[in-house]
């Protein structure tokens, strides 16, 4: 057995969930509990003096997974993922500063333990405009705003061009952590993250909703994308109104795309104004 199953089955039978009820799937760390089985031991493990409070802890079970990462330097660690790192009732935040105040501490997926800063975003919280990238790079996370590096001073420039400024709009990703080495997000860090951007649609409630590039384009439709059939269409997403371009970073390898945002933009800014 691997150390890093020997070591999560120690962890794991230190909260009273025994060995004999985790079943591993394959070579990876990926495995199922038991629930039943496990309730069944906790009970008869129980001193008949604990209090009652104590013998109902199986929220702390599933609230501490020990998982394996590995840093940027390429040294592998440990990480232990904490569904009690947000408050429980963040759903229920009725504004962007409740929102931040119950989630930035995340650490319910292993980029929390790599993050310099949660990436919340920022803008008006009254806007009309909803701009989604895909998740914060090397400069956004250490200043902890989303689009601060040259993407960022390129999208600035393109917002301007429509008599928009960053002040009018508000800007987020689909993760708030960022993705070491600038990586794709993983399909469980998209699943963990996005709910929190679906909380941000919910409070913000906008009129149009604007993708940039393709990666946040597959992630939010949840389909493989083609740019050229996408670009500058209205989309239906979570109910609002949803238009995908290219990333401000396209345009800064490729200039020939900035004939395409521009007809993007003048077609956003008409909707806008409607």
């Amino acid at each position: 057995m691997s150390n890093l199953k020997t070591d999560i089955i120690n962890y794991l039978e230190s909260q009273k969930v025994y060995g004999n009820n985790i079943f591993f799937e394959g070579d990876g760390i990926e495995f199922k509990i038991d629930k039943d089985l496990v309730l069944k031991n906790m009970a008869k493990k129980q001193s008949p003096n604990k209090n009652i409070k104590e013998s109902s802890k199986e929220s702390t079970i599933s609230s501490k997974i020990k998982h394996e990462i590995k840093e940027e330097n390429g040294n592998s660690n440990s990480f232990i993922a904490d569904e009690n790192s947000v408050n429980k009732n963040w759903r229920d935040a009725k504004s962007l500063e409740v929102l931040y105040n119950d989630i930035h501490n995340c650490m319910r997926c292993e980029l929390g333990a790599t993050r310099n800063k949660f990436v919340f975003g920022k803008g008006d919280p009254n806007a009309d405009l909803l701009i989604i990238g895909e998740a914060p790079g090397r400069d956004e996370d250490q200043q902890g705003e989303p689009f601060v590096g040259r993407s960022g001073k390129l999208l600035t420039s393109i917002l301007e061009s429509i008599q928009l400024s960053r002040d009018d709009v508000f800007i987020a990703n689909i993760l708030k952590c960022r993705p070491p080495n600038n990586r794709r997000p993983s399909t469980s860090e998209v699943d963990t993250c996005e709910v929190y951007l679906h909380k941000q649609i919910e409070i913000l409630n906008p009129k149009y909703i604007l993708a940039l590039g393709l990666t946040a384009a597959d992630t939010l439709l949840k389909e493989k994308c083609i740019m050229k059939d996408i670009r500058g269409e209205i989309m239906d997403y979570r109910g609002k109104k949803l238009m995908i371009t290219y990333h401000p970073s396209a345009l800064l390898r490729n200039p020939n795309l900035k004939r395409p945002v521009w007809e993007d933009m003048k077609k956003l800014k008409g909707l806008l104004t409607e």
